[in-house]
């Protein structure tokens, strides 16, 4: 078997990418499918100044992230048309900015579109513990499927799940310890303090410890701003 052959039958679901290269391979694989023109796989990591984007892999072009910048990147990636598995995408069209508030002005819609970006998709993908988001993106809009999204998104979470170490490389490692992330989600889901104590079989003091880690890893002022961003982040 040929080299190009062996890393076009790893790129199919089931087969294990074995670096970068196949996870290129694979993403523009993936673009075919849906007629997608472009990819971004990003993830999103808590600083002091808020999340901020981490490139894992893209076929944009340089100066398009550059002109883009990174805030506008993240933007697009959790937006509330960010996409979860199980749900039916939508878009954010750059020719309407108008449509969708909150996500483009009208000056980052008219840069997007000249820079290739008619039409973009974000898919929330889930592996493990890790957080990460693939935007798909096409020039005129109406091109991709959104009907082939799902199946998409289900085969880059499960192709992405194979190669652990090149992700843990990058630094996408969710922030909180599971005992973290439980008590966090209990409270986003209206349960006190001595509720979740209940839940978990520990103490309400050691459920306000792990809570206060939480707080402070994604870099939250309170209970509030912490779940949002959990949430935000795809983490809860």
């Amino acid at each position: 078997m040929t080299a190009t052959a062996q890393r076009s039958d790893r790129t199919k679901v089931g087969g294990r990418l074995a670096g970068r290269g196949d996870l290129t391979a694979f993403l523009m694989q993936l673009c075919e499918e849906v007629e997608a023109d472009c990819y971004l796989l990003l993830a999103m990591h808590q600083t002091h100044d808020g999340p901020q984007p981490e490139i894992v892999s893209s076929n944009w072009i340089y100066d398009a992230i550059q002109l883009a910048g990174h805030a506008l990147i993240a933007a697009l990636a959790q937006g509330p048309l960010a996409t979860g598995p199980g749900i039916r995408p939508q878009s954010v069209t750059t020719a309407q900015p108008g449509t969708i508030d909150g996500v483009l002005d009208s000056e980052e819609a008219r840069m997007l579109d000249v820079l290739g970006h008619g039409e973009i998709f974000s898919l929330r993908l889930h592996i493990g513990h890790q957080r990460l988001f693939l935007l798909l993106s096409s020039a005129d809009a109406g091109i991709i499927d959104p009907a082939k999204l799902s199946k998409i998104q289900f085969n880059c979470c499960y192709a992405l799940s194979q190669m652990p170490e090149l992700l843990s490389a990058s630094r996408l490692q969710d922030p909180l310890s599971d005992r973290e992330r439980e008590c966090l989600f209990w409270v986003s889901e209206g349960k006190t303090t001595d509720d979740v104590a209940m839940i978990l079989g520990v103490s309400s003091n050691t459920v306000n410890s792990y809570i206060t880690h939480a707080i402070q890893k994604l870099s939250a002022s309170n209970r509030a701003m912490a779940i949002a961003t959990a949430i935000r982040n795809g983490i809860i």
